[in-house]
């Protein structure tokens, strides 16, 4: 894999957890600024002997107005945010002083 595409370990299970339960970019956000597990999405996602259960996409929706009041101001993909991340990184490395001799 190339240093161009990398996508740390911490931000890969967002993916793998929009791509198994279908959520949108806007979902993920809302779930981690809740501080939600996407471990522990199974658990909340609705199955078909649990009708009383929102769908996770709107349990998520749901619980982010509940607590916040407003939805998100700014979305942001996952991939988005490494790749912030990862240029944040750079202009660290090649604006930080060097040795002095």
């Amino acid at each position: 894999m190339s240093q161009k595409h990398f996508i740390p370990q911490k931000l890969r299970v967002w993916i793998d957890a929009r791509k198994k339960y279908h959520l949108s970019h806007t979902q993920i956000q809302m779930a981690r600024e809740l501080g939600m597990d996407p471990a522990s999405f199974g658990k909340l996602n609705n199955h078909p002997q649990d009708s009383w259960k929102l769908p996770l996409p709107l349990f998520i929706e749901k619980l982010y107005m509940k607590r916040m009041g407003r939805p998100p101001l700014m979305v942001r993909s996952i991939e988005q945010i490494a790749k912030d991340n990862r240029a944040k990184k750079e202009s660290r490395k090649n604006s930080s002083p060097g040795k002095i001799v």
